[in-house]
């Protein structure tokens, strides 16, 4: 019997998961999560590709996945029963029967992540594992001016924590931007693809020049440096979500 494909689409709490990316010293990842529940259900072992390796405490409001299920299930019988049997804080919303060539991550054509911040000197405890507290007031217009400088296709080798990354650190971002609503803060970010910790540090270093630490027109020195050093620090993970995968 020909295995069926399936495309799901997934949201998480990062919080107290190890990432998605299943590892063999803990199996507290998300991926590993699925593939333990889906497992179950298929009667044997299978494995799910994830569109995108958040990392731990990221979380996903439209994180996508594609995994092949020896048996042919309806979509709703395989969305009923992984959320019957994943934890609370993992969730699949929704399922639907792929073409058989369909790769979570191979197949994604660009993916939208958002970065929130929670500004001022009074904390929002409700929202503290999902927003990055700043004590004081950000430059917006400073911030703005330095996403301008970053969109656009370049090499962004100084924005990539891995430092022994060999492949092409070439790509295209679409779109970012700031915007803010009383004390919360939004960067959004729209792209072919990103870097490992990518968003993060472009959210620091946008940070950066908020805060009067680095000058907007310094980002095309940045970019051209290639040096992880030029680049600003690595924004906590708590304040980053992957929304949407674009096919």
């Amino acid at each position: 019997m020909t295995p069926t494909n399936y495309k799901l689409t997934i949201q998480y709490d990062g919080t107290r998961y190890d990432g998605w990316q299943r590892q063999g010293n803990t199996d507290n990842t998300i991926q590993g999560k699925l593939e333990s529940v889906l497992s179950r259900m298929a009667g044997q072992r299978v494995e799910v590709q994830g569109a995108g390796r958040t990392d731990a405490g990221v979380h996903a409001l439209g994180q996508v996945a594609s995994v092949r299920l020896p048996q042919p299930l309806t979509p709703q019988e395989v969305l009923s029963y992984a959320n019957r049997y994943l934890p609370e804080d993992i969730a699949v919303v929704a399922a639907e029967a792929a073409h058989p060539r369909f790769h979570a991550r191979l197949s994604a054509r660009g993916k939208c992540y958002r970065y929130q911040l929670h500004l001022g000197p009074v904390p929002d405890v409700f929202s503290r594992r999902y927003h990055y507290r700043l004590p004081g007031p950000l430059d917006l217009q400073a911030m703005r001016q330095a996403a301008a400088l970053l969109t656009g296709t370049h090499d962004f080798r100084s924005f990539c924590s891995n430092k022994r990354y060999k492949k092409s650190t070439v790509r295209t971002i679409r779109s970012i931007t700031v915007e803010a609503q009383g004390p919360a803060l939004t960067l959004t970010y729209q792209g072919d693809g990103f870097l490992y910790n990518m968003v993060r540090i472009l959210t620091g270093t946008l940070i950066e020049v908020g805060q009067g630490q680095r000058e907007a027109r310094s980002m095309p020195q940045i970019l051209a440096a290639l040096d992880r050093t030029a680049a600003g620090h690595t924004a906590p993970a708590q304040g980053l979500s992957l929304v949407e995968v674009y096919y």
